[in-house]
């Protein structure tokens, strides 16, 4: 009975505090105009992002572009990989190589083609950035079965994860994580 005298009160108070405001006026929405959806701008993104992911990701066969050229300087199944934006900080980057991120999701490429690998990969970073995550590890693998061509999936990981706008960064991981075969990637906040 005494917390229901407490919640009058506390109503009788709050009335008599705005009593004297007056509420805005609402303009009306010009004729003609429809009115914006809420998450219009999103599926518009995302629409654009699936058509133009052979833009965004080319495959590694396509990936003469002519300011990048040629996989000229290919990574090797032991060579590791780092990348940076401008803007991402050295202290950033040495927490990422020493492996002090907590990893919030993982991705294992290994034995996919490049195609599969890409919509897999795009997919992926996607859906952490949407989840939240801020540090994940993609498993790309050494390449030690791709013969004379090299490592295919880590030089087309090393290609993606650069033209991908919500990669800041990425190094190769720490022995115990997969090393040369997997990167740390940093995902825009």
């Amino acid at each position: 009975m005494a917390k229901q005298r407490s919640l009058d009160s506390e109503a009788q108070t709050f009335r008599a505090a705005v009593r004297d405001v007056t509420p805005l006026t609402q303009t009306p929405p010009a004729a003609g105009l429809a009115k914006a959806q809420p998450g219009a701008r999103r599926r518009k993104a995302a629409a654009s992002e699936t058509e133009n992911l052979d833009v965004a990701m080319p495959l590694l066969a396509d990936s003469v572009v002519p300011d990048e050229g040629p996989a000229a300087d290919a990574p090797t199944s032991e060579s590791a990989l780092s990348f940076q934006r401008a803007g991402v900080r050295i202290q950033t980057m040495r927490r990422l190589r020493r492996g002090l991120y907590p990893i919030d999701d993982e991705l294992d490429l290994h034995g996919l083609t490049q195609t599969a690998a890409r919509d897999l990969l795009a997919d992926f970073i996607v859906r952490s950035r949407d989840r939240g995550c801020r540090c994940v590890r993609i498993i790309h693998g050494k390449g030690y079965r791709s013969g004379a061509r090299g490592p295919v999936l880590k030089a087309a990981v090393n290609l993606w994860l650069r033209r991908h706008m919500d990669i800041m960064a990425f190094v190769s991981a720490r022995p115990i994580d997969g090393g040369a075969g997997a990167v740390y990637a940093l995902l825009r906040a």
